[in-house]
């Protein structure tokens, strides 16, 4: 059995714990391989109740054996994960680093584990800078909701992608596991291409949805057609600066894709502006003006957004 930690139980974190899961049959049984770290409420919530997922065909409650709130139990405890699936807000990164560098297990108990960070944005692996350890990256589109303590919903079956250098036993651990579940996942050779894909898509959506407080459907308005258009311009420029060349057109077709397979889902920057949480705009639209800031061009549809953003 592989023993997965998964580090920022949240939204996707909780779910991830679901699709890292090892079990079978409908009896769901006490979920052993799976660990999960996470705010305090949430974990008490699953350790007393279990973790409930509405799915679109119906809700199902999924217990685990191992549930924590914070390193210090994790490190009292007799679960030794292999893999570390990251799935924290991008700007808790560097805290987390921290975290693990100073609870002493990186020579001990998580001395031997692979990291991987499933995140939004770019620029995440230069802030994780835990240099003896092996890191990955991923991305994910499956859309979850944090609807209260102990219970998230899905909301939109995405993909998922991984780099393709991935160490193959883990590879095939985590291909059963998300095939046994019925979600689409791939191991891209292109990864960083992939990584600005989603970049593209985010920066359109998350703020966008952010600032009219629509749900994601409102991309798709005529009147915000040249912003759309003026956002993917400035982005591809900075990609082609970074030796990435993308098509107009595609991109503009994918993320239009995006948008009709998520016409009515609330994007994560949305449900963070009206949770009254800090957004992960660093990352996106940020990452975006720093590099044109690097590289001496103008984004100012991309440093606009950003600005607003942050004064919200």
């Amino acid at each position: 059995m592989t023993n997965v930690l998964i580090y920022g139980a949240g939204a996707i974190g909780s779910f991830m714990g679901y699709l890292f899961s090892e079990i079978n049959g409908s009896n769901r049984p006490t979920i052993e391989n799976v660990a999960l770290l996470g705010r305090e409420s949430h974990i008490q919530r699953i350790k007393k109740i279990g973790l409930r997922i509405n799915f679109q065909e119906g809700s199902e409650l999924f217990k685990f054996q191992h549930c924590f709130s914070n390193l210090d139990d994790l490190k009292e405890s007799e679960f030794t994960p292999s893999i570390i699936i990251i799935c924290v807000k991008t700007y808790s990164l560097s805290k987390v680093c921290d975290e693990i560098k100073a609870s002493g297990m990186l020579t001990g108990k998580l001395k031997s584990a692979t990291f991987i960070l499933l995140m939004n944005g770019m620029g995440n692996r230069e802030l994780f800078d835990l240099e003896s350890c092996t890191i990955h990256e991923g991305l994910t589109s499956i859309g979850v909701v944090f609807s209260e303590d102990g219970l998230i919903e899905l909301k939109g079956r995405g993909k998922t992608v991984f780099e393709d250098v991935i160490e193959a036993g883990i590879k095939e651990f985590i291909e059963a596991r998300f095939d046994e579940k019925g979600f689409e996942i791939e191991f891209a050779s292109d990864f960083t291409n992939q990584q600005w894909n989603k970049l593209f898509a985010n920066a359109v959506i998350n703020p966008i949805t952010a600032l009219t407080r629509e749900k994601n459907g409102i991309v798709r308005s005529l009147e915000l057609e040249y912003v759309v258009e003026n956002i993917i311009e400035e982005c591809m420029s900075v990609a082609e600066k970074e030796g990435y060349l993308f098509d107009k057109a595609d991109v503009l077709e994918s993320i239009f894709f995006i948008v009709s397979k998520t016409f009515m889902n609330t994007s994560s920057m949305l449900q963070d502006v009206l949770n009254i949480r800090q957004t992960e705009i660093e990352s996106i639209n940020g990452y975006v003006v720093r590099l044109a800031d690097k590289h001496a061009i103008s984004v100012p549809v991309n440093k606009t957004l950003f600005a607003l953003i942050r004064v919200m």
